[in-house]
């Protein structure tokens, strides 16, 4: 029998593809300001700063709304959370389309498309439940490919405006998320997995941890450089090399698109390699191209080269990162999955603000660059010290999954909550 036949007896497919199907959507729909940027920016005549908080302003909401949701999912389902979470999405984005008049508005705008950022760790949660230990990497990874979604949102979303209107694109996302609630309703059961035997207190063990807080660092490197960069590269494009606003989507669509197809790889050569050696690999691959991309501000074809390997690491580094969460906390995956969501997202906030302080004040968006180039390198020492601990304790050298979790034979799930 072929590895991946073995992958899909192992779980449940059709809901692995329902969870993969809302997230993409839902990341479709969070980056929308960030796709419809230049059009905004010309409608406003907005300031770089004032690009960095309207872009910003969404990626923070999302990350303050994933805890919240993953808590939800686990007194209503993570199925009946997703169905909440769509259903509100549809909400907001008609808000957008009848209520945005100003840039106040645009401001509250932002706050309402974190919703949509918020369903990250319960897609997950969701699509991996059905899956042992061994495979959670490549489960995680297949739903966090949904990241693709941000690329088809910078792809799609300039030529509606374009062509019907900037705000006319909120309207278009409105009847957009029915297709994701419908094939949730239909295909999606609810994981065997559910966390009844683990209390309130040992759900939220995990944001006083130090291996909780290292994890949510590391992600606000990995993913939050990916959501931040890609919100803001369409305005990079546009501003920096005089490029059409079609032309700016189409171009982070090439690097967005690779991150999230490498995700997918990334959880897989993790389950094999062990997500410590993939993510030491991922934040030397980050920094280096961050400060070349930070010097190659004159080369639009340089750029975009760097900005594909950049991007193709940060995936890799989404799905190596979630590769070790299940390992680490493997009786309250969803609720640790979505604290970690929530705080390393915030970095992703950092970016659209830095990039345009930095033009703002400085004059170039090269520090924006260098700045997170040096993050990187940062939150690379923070996980080489705590690795050390992590291979002695909840998985094996390199970061693999232990052989007794995945021969199915942990006695005490909650001992992963206590070293």
């Amino acid at each position: 029998m072929s590895a991946l036949q073995n992958f899909k007896r192992a779980g449940h497919s059709p809901t692995l593809f329902a969870a993969f199907l809302y997230f993409a959507f839902s990341c479709c729909i969070w980056v929308l300001n960030g796709a419809l940027a230049p059009f905004i920016s010309e409608a406003y005549h907005l300031t770089p700063a004032q690009k960095g908080l309207m872009l910003s302003i969404p990626i923070m909401a999302g990350a303050l709304m994933r805890f919240p949701l993953g808590l939800l999912s686990q007194y209503i389902g993570r199925k009946n959370a997703t169905l909440v979470e769509m259903g509100m999405i549809a909400v907001a984005m008609l808000y957008g389309f009848f209520m945005v008049k100003s840039y106040d508005d645009l401001l509250a705008m932002g706050v309402l498309l974190g919703i949509a950022g918020a369903s990250f760790g319960v897609a997950l949660s969701l699509g991996s439940g059905w899956f042992p230990p061994q495979y959670k990497g490549l489960a995680m990874g297949l739903v966090g490919a949904g990241n693709v979604g941000t690329a088809v949102s910078v792809l799609v979303a300039p030529p509606l405006a374009q062509a019907y209107g900037w705000q006319t694109v909120y309207a278009f996302a409105a009847a957009a998320i029915l297709v994701p609630m419908l094939v949730m309703i239909i295909f999606a059961k609810e994981p065997p997995d559910v966390d009844a035997h683990a209390s309130l207190r040992e759900h939220v063990a995990c944001l006083f941890e130090k291996d909780g807080w290292a994890f949510s660092l590391i992600y606000g490197v990995t993913f939050g450089g990916f959501i931040g960069l890609t919100t803001f590269l369409p305005t990079y494009y546009y501003d920096q090399f005089g490029v059409s606003k079609v032309q700016a989507g189409q171009l982070t669509m090439l690097a967005a698109f690779m991150g999230a197809a490498v995700r997918v790889v990334g959880g897989w050569l993790s389950d094999r390699w062990g997500g410590v050696n993939m993510l030491t690999f991922v934040l030397v691959v980050v920094a280096i191209t961050l400060a070349l991309i930070g010097m190659s501000s004159g080369s639009l074809v340089l750029t975009t080269l760097l900005l594909i390997v950049c991007f193709a690491a940060l995936g890799a580094g989404n799905g190596a990162l979630f590769q070790l969460v299940p390992l680490r906390w493997p009786a309250a995956t969803a609720v640790a999955g979505s604290m970690i969501g929530e705080i390393g997202a915030l970095g992703g906030g950092l970016v659209p603000n830095l990039m345009g302080l930095s033009k703002q004040h400085a004059g170039t968006y090269a520090w924006g660059f260098v700045v997170f180039a040096v993050l990187a390198v940062l939150m690379l020492g923070v996980m080489r010290v705590m690795q050390i601990r992590w291979t002695r304790t909840w998985a094996e050298k390199g970061g693999r999954a232990r052989q007794a979790a995945v021969a199915g034979q942990d006695a005490d799930p909650v001992h992963y909550q206590r070293v």
